[in-house]
């Protein structure tokens, strides 16, 4: 899959900045938090949860969600926002789990911690992205997006 130059710019964005903050809900209210995306690639953003965390439940029943990446400058004209909206798709694959715990050994000792607890490696897909920055303020429609 060859990617076009704004994807490829986004993929950059996200894994330079990968600590983000992601939007779901839960019934009519809405619920943000910051996360530490795994990677992301032109197959997707990822990232893990415990399946005992309310973000789990979540998503499976309420897979879109938002990502917000921010690069802050100290001049603020300067700092830009990556946005990416999407769906979750929630992922069962051996050789991706073993990889992430070769990647972020600390999560063994989370793993097996409780006896209902279970790794979940997820990924948001079939959506869109953009780079927002106070060049785009109050134009926020014009802005080139991507889609991932």
């Amino acid at each position: 899959m060859e990617l076009t130059e704004l994807h490829q710019q986004v993929l950059t964005f996200a894994n330079a900045n990968p600590v983000c903050h992601m939007a779901t809900v839960e019934g009519d209210q809405p619920h943000v938090r910051g996360l530490h995306m795994w990677y992301a690639d032109e197959s997707g953003f990822y990232f893990h949860t415990a399946s005992t965390k309310s973000l789990a439940t979540q998503i499976e029943k309420h897979p879109k969600v938002e990502l917000a990446f921010l690069h802050v400058e100290e001049d603020p004209m300067k700092t830009q926002e990556l946005r990416v909206c999407g769906r979750i798709e929630i992922l069962q694959d051996k050789n991706l789990e073993k990889r992430l715990l070769a990647e972020r050994p600390w999560l063994q000792m989370l793993e097996g911690s409780t006896a209902d607890m279970k790794l979940v490696i997820f990924r948001v897909v079939k959506g869109e992205a953009f780079i927002w920055d106070m060049t785009h303020n109050l134009r926020e429609n014009t802005i080139l997006r991507c889609v991932i």
